[in-house]
Parts: C-alpha cells; sequence; structure tokens
C-alpha cells in the first residue's frame, strides 16, 4: 500500500530521522508498503540544516508553503496514495497535535475516500470533531495495525 505520511512542518526532523532511521520508513517498508514522503524533508536530514529549516525557524511558513507548492504536492501525493499516516506528536503543550495544512492533508484523504491512520490519538483542539469525523483509525505507535 503507498501511504504518504503528514505532520506539521514542526515535526518534520522527526519525520525526517524516521525516514532514514528504522521507526517508521523502514517498518512500513519490511510490511510491503511504500512510504511518501516531501523529498525536501529527506534532504533537509541528508544535508543536516538546510536553508528550508531556517525559514520554518523563523516562522516564515506562508512563504515557504507558497514557493514550494506544499499544500498542492501533498493534495497529489495523497490523490496517488492508498493512505495517509499522520505523524501527530506533541506540540506547544498540545498532545497528538495535529496543525491546519495536516488537517486539510485528512480532508484531502477522506474526500478521496483514502484511508486514514493516526500515529497517536485525536487532540484535544477545537477542531477535534472535524478530525473524528473523517472516521480516522488510530494506531497507538503500532504500526502493524496498517492494514489494507
Amino acid at each position: 500500500m503507498k501511504i504518504t505520511i503528514c505532520a506539521s512542518m514542526h515535526f518534520s526532523q522527526t519525520m525526517l530521522d524516521t525516514k532514514e532511521k528504522v521507526e517508521i520508513m523502514d517498518q512500513l517498508l519490511e510490511m510491503g508498503h511504500e512510504p511518501i514522503i516531501h523529498h525536501h524533508y529527506i534532504q533537509s536530514v541528508k544535508e543536516g540544516r538546510t536553508d528550508i529549516m531556517d525559514v520554518i525557524d523563523k516562522g516564515e511558513h506562508a512563504e515557504l508553503k507558497i514557493k514550494y507548492d506544499y499544500i498542492k504536492w501533498y493534495y497529489n501525493a495523497i490523490k496517488d496514495s492508498d493512505a495517509v499516516l499522520i505523524v501527530n506528536l506533541e506540540k506547544n503543550g498540545i498532545k497528538n497535535y495535529i496543525g491546519g495544512n495536516t488537517l486539510m492533508e485528512i480532508g484531502f484523504a477522506y474526500t478521496l475516500d483514502k484511508k486514514i491512520f493516526l500515529l497517536n490519538g485525536v487532540p484535544e483542539i477545537n477542531y477535534k470533531d472535524e478530525i473524528i469525523a473523517t472516521k480516522p483509525t488510530v494506531i497507538n505507535n503500532d504500526l502493524t495495525k496498517i492494514n489494507d
């Protein structure tokens, strides 16, 4: 199964670490899945701190998203996938955080009839109901719960 991995840009370093190590990406590969992640995230890990990470640190997310058209890239990746895996970790004291872009990606997956997997539970945020309405499967850090 082709699985697009989505998360807050804040978690990009975590996503990169798991891409290069064995935690998520290798386990998905071993399970016979094809994980998909944006090449900028992979590049940032391989090359260390990149200009992209510096822009994120400055809080200039909108400019970065426009310049590289991340929203459309993720829409197309999700369209070409069978599922999404949402890497939702703690951010700003919010357990299992899901931000605006990731909420959009969940919406893309839902309207495209793709499976939605949350690495952790649904966060306690004001758009919790919208997340629940997409009927995601919470896997509680257990990638073996991802099924066809």
